[in-house]
This record gives structure tokens, sequence and C-alpha cells, in this order.
């Protein structure tokens, strides 16, 4: 409630007379004091002016955002402190007497950025003692509580990266506090993007355990494991992992979708971090936003389906126009010529009725009609195959015990070779596929799962397929290269192989991914993570695959 003219005449005056000293004779800061950061005092004093409640509190909590955005790490006048546009100072020591209470072991920096009071994202500061989050540092703020509650002084800010000594308010400059920086922020430059395949060395986390960059587990959080398994395996898409390893690639992005994952990918990469391994926390908050709840945490979902929806969404979110590409079309988009016969029902309702006698062939539309069947070929471009299993058998053998079928790639590739009809019940046609243009990577997926009326049951078959040197040519029709000089790539290797365990709505999820610098092969379920033999990644269940093209 605003308070009149006349009630507070004499704070108005006060207020006024004090703003024109400000302006008028601003004093150097050579000769004004130090005096600690206090972001509260102003907001403080409309709040109780006001009395406007919640509206003003969440008034005040911007305004501390927009105070930190004001300090400027540049010291210009080299006096040992920092100017902000309210005049206010903040001063800037090397030498803390409490940096000896640093606790890294307790640091996690995986989870959502809230204070664990007010449940705020806003000026969010981590205690670097006890590792929990709180709000703000002025004198009525809950960091600036909890310091002189606990005792525990060096605070971290979550988006700015600078460190406060509470409750006295100077800024630490300190370069022992740099390595905290890079875990709560990972950087990597272009130079070291580009080595990351030929690192063999290991890396020594805080609690003594080794740990492979790029290999380090994700934590389950509840029934997240088909997020992890498809996380882990675009990790091994080296463009595009070395896309977001570059934050300023995707920066004019406003997607929280985009700027999670790329922080996921940086955290899998970073060499420094101070545990072997990473919590998908905030990546699947962004996941539940965007998709609106379809994926979310304790409802198990289908990689196939994670994996489609996050590629699409993360080509919508990247790229600038619609038609723009992006890192996503780049790497995984590929091309098929369709043919789809169809029932014409018009010619048969005029065949009955004696308007049309004969089969001749008629061109309407692009398409062909030929014995009341309309054929219409298009184009059609995809980010990934579906390939379809032979049903298993129904009877036991003669030892009383299931045959468990197994089939090889190439004949389940065959549905591509432009010839093989496959039918379609929801609308009947026959379809036929052709491969008019191999992506770089290519994302083949097996159809395991099937519902009826009743519940959901999971095809067994074993495919066979080879892990290097899958040559495409051989077993289906391809396009010959558009440039005279062009070499026809169409050799695949396999780089992460997606298997399912157990029965259809109990089982569990796990990948084989292969790590380029030592071209060994590691199994990796949550947080397990284990050395495996490439003959072992063939005698599973596979459900989805990567393949990377031969350069």
């Amino acid at each position: 409630m605003r308070r009149s003219r006349k009630d507070g005449d004499s704070v108005d005056e006060e207020r006024d007379s004090r703003r024109r000293r400000i302006v008028d004779s601003p004093s150097s800061p050579a000769e004004e004091p130090l005096v600690p950061y206090n972001d509260d005092e102003d907001d403080e004093r409309r709040v109780l002016d006001h009395s406007g409640g919640a509206e003003e509190v969440g008034r005040r909590v911007e305004t501390e955002e927009e105070d930190d955005d004001d300090d400027n790490d540049d010291d210009p006048y080299g006096r040992g402190s920092i100017l902000d546009k309210s005049n206010r100072q903040v001063e800037v020591r090397r030498d803390c007497p409490y940096l000896d209470t640093v606790n890294r072991q307790v640091l996690d920096f995986d989870f959502e950025r809230f204070c664990s009071v007010s449940l705020s994202n806003l000026n969010v500061y981590a205690c670097l003692v006890c590792g929990k989050y709180y709000q703000g540092r002025g004198k009525k703020s809950h960091a600036y509580t909890h310091s002189l509650e606990a005792g525990h002084h060096v605070y971290i800010n979550l988006r700015t990266e600078k460190v406060y000594c509470l409750p006295d308010g100077y800024e630490i400059n300190d370069p022992s506090l740099d390595d905290i920086r890079y875990v709560l922020n990972p950087r990597f430059s272009r130079e070291q993007v580009e080595q990351l395949d030929k690192n063999k060395q290991w890396s020594r986390a805080l609690d003594g355990s080794d740990y492979l960059p790029g290999m380090v587990g994700l934590n389950n959080i509840q029934k997240t494991d088909f997020v992890n398994v498809t996380i882990q395996s675009l990790m091994r898409v080296t463009p595009l992992r070395n896309f977001f390893l570059i934050p300023e690639n995707y920066q004019h992005c406003r997607s929280q979708l985009v700027h999670r994952f790329g922080e996921l990918t940086r955290k899998i990469w970073h060499a420094r971090n101070f545990k072997g391994q990473v919590s998908p926390h905030e990546f699947l908050q962004a996941v539940m936003k965007a998709s609106k709840k379809r994926f979310r945490i304790g409802v198990q979902s289908e990689p196939v389906e994670f994996m489609s929806w996050l590629l699409n969404t993360l080509h919508a979110d990247l790229r600038i126009s619609k038609k723009s590409s992006s890192i996503i079309h780049k790497c995984f988009q590929g091309e098929l010529e369709v043919v789809k016969e169809t029932q014409n029902k018009a010619i048969s309702e005029r065949k009955e009725g004696g308007g049309e006698h004969n089969g001749a062939l008629k061109i309407m539309d692009g398409a062909t009609e030929n014995n009341n069947i309309g054929t219409e070929t298009y184009r059609m471009p995809f980010l990934m195959l579906g390939l379809d299993l032979p049903e298993p058998p129904l009877f036991k053998d003669v030892m009383e015990k299931n045959i468990i079928p197994q089939v090889p790639l190439f004949n389940i590739l065959k549905k591509f070779d432009g010839e093989t009809v496959t039918t379609t019940v929801r609308p009947p046609a026959r379809m036929r596929y052709r491969v008019t243009r191999l992506p770089q990577y290519l994302i083949v997926r097996m159809s395991r799962f099937t519902k009826n009326n009743f519940f959901r049951e999971k095809n067994p078959t074993l495919v066979n397929f080879p892990v290097k040197n899958l040559e495409l040519k051989d077993y289906i029709p391809l396009p010959a290269p558009t440039k005279e000089n062009e070499k026809l790539r169409s050799k695949y290797d396999l780089i992460a192989n997606i298997v399912h365990d157990g029965k259809p709505d109990e089982g569990f999820y796990r990948v084989f991914v292969q790590r380029k610098s030592e071209e060994l092969w590691y199994e990796m379920q949550d947080l397990h993570v284990s050395e495996t033999l490439p003959q072992m990644v063939a005698l599973s269940e596979a459900y989805m695959q990567i393949y990377e093209q031969q350069q």
C-alpha cells in the first residue's frame, strides 16, 4: 500500500536529499571506506515502507540477482575493491582464513540449483563447507543466516562462479578454488576437444577411484535406465559430442533442453571431476518439461521412443530457420525412396457400377493406377531405420525347450532393397523401401516389443551382426555417387549397441559402447562400467544400434 505524501514527508525528503548527495558529489573510490556488500538493505527498506507482502519479496530477490549482475570483475582503480553501479563496493581479498574449511568431498553440482530453504532458483549460492544451496548473501538472506548459525563461511555463486566469505561479505580471489569452478562448469578448448579420442589417460576421483573421461556411469534416479543408455550411445557420435562440448556453438539457442544436454556432455567428458559418476538430474527435469511429462522419472519408457523424440526436439530447437539444418541432421539424416501401393476405392466403385471395365494404366498427380491399385512414389528423410524380426516359434523342440531363433542382420536389412514388400494394416497398403542416401551415422532398431489387447510381448530372436566392416552395398542397392571422383561410402563400424534383458515390463536396459582411443568395448549399465570382449557384444538381444560410416 502506497504511503501518502503527508504521512511519509520526512522519509521522502531524507531519501531525496541522499540521492542528490550521491548524484551531485560522487566520492572517489579512494576516499570512500570499504564496506561489506549488503544487497538486501535498500530492498528491505522498500518492503517495510510499502508492506507489499510476497510480491515485494519476490521483487527484492530479483534485485539481488541484478546486483550480482552489476558486479564488475575488472578493478579499474587498482584499489583492491569492486565498484558497482550503485556506488557500493565489494572488497576483493586473496587471503581468507576459512579456505581450509572447504570440503570438496561433499560438493555435488549435478542437482537442480534451488535454495534448500526457499526453493527459489534466483541468486543461489552453494556452501563450500557442507554443499547445501542457499539464496542471497545479504543480511536477511538464507546464506547469511546459515553462515552465522553453522559457522560456514565460504560460498560460491552458482551462476557467476564468484566466491564470497560470509558474513564479512568480501569476495575471495584465490587460484586454489579454480578446480571447483571447473567442476561447476566444465570447460573445453577446441584443441582439447580434438584430442579427446586420442587420450588414453585415466582420471582419479577424490575418493581414490579411477575413471575414464567419457566412460563414467550415470545415476539411475528411478527407472531412468532408458535415458542413460540413450545418452551413453549418443556420446560416441564424435561430431555431436564435439558440437555440445563448446557452448558457443549453441549460445543463440534459448532451449533449456539444449543447454542441459550440453552441460551433461561436458560433465561426462570432463577429466577433473570430483567423483567418477554423473547424475543426469537437471537434464531429466528439462526432458520432463520439454516433453510435457511424456518421459518422466519413475515411469519406464523405451529408448527408441526417447531417442526419436530427443533427436527431433534438439533439431527443432537448434535450427535458426525452418529450412536450415542442424548438427542432428548432419549426423543422422538419410533418405528413403518409398513406393506405396493402395487399393483404389473410387475405381472399385466405378467398376462395380460399370463405369470402367479395363485395367488400363493411368497417371494422376504423380501416381499411377493399375488394376484397382494406386501407386505413389516419394522421397522421405529418416533419422532411424526400423528392422522387423521374424516371428519366434510357437512350439517346443523334442528336448522340451524353446528354441531361441537367430537371424542374420542382412536378412532383415532386405526390407530396404526396393523389392521386398512390407504390408501395413492401418491404412492397408503395400510398401517398398529403398535407401537413396546414407547418413554418416546409421541408427537401426529391432522391433522386439509388440502390444495386443491383453499384454505386451517380447521377441527373443537373436540378431547376428558384424562389429566391424558392415558392407551395406552387398545386401541393398545403393545410389551411385553424385560426383565423379566421389567414393561410395557404404562400410560401417558399430559404435553403440543397446540391449534389453528380462521380461517386457520388468526388464532393464544396458549398452555396449566403444572407446575409440584404444578400440576397446565397455559394458555400461547405469553406474556399472566394465570392459568387455567384442565377442560378447554380438551375443546379446540387440535392441538399437548406432553404426559409424568409415571415411
